[in-house]
């Protein structure tokens, strides 16, 4: 669970507005992206991983958040609101 949080701190770039409308405005929803990490980490886990615990829903957020912050900056586009809150 170390490593994960250390993904999502190098991967947030530790924008304080960003993570905290994002985590905040999609607490109750899931898109795609959430739902395959949530997927990922209950298949190899081990069952060490609970995905929905509170502590990793907001890892989960930052990871998700810098994927999609990355995807936009190599592609110059959007993601598509089928795959993001």
């Amino acid at each position: 669970m170390d490593k994960l949080s250390g993904l999502a701190s190098k991967l947030g770039g530790g924008s304080k507005k960003e993570s905290s409308s994002g985590s905040g405005g999609s607490a109750g929803q899931e898109d795609y992206l959430d739902k395959g990490l949530d997927a990922v980490e209950t298949k190899f886990g081990g069952g060490k991983i609970d995905p929905h615990s509170s502590k990793m829903r907001e890892t989960n957020e930052k990871i998700t958040d810098g994927a999609r912050e990355q995807f936009e900056k190599s592609t110059g586009k959007h993601v598509p609101e089928k795959f993001s809150n």
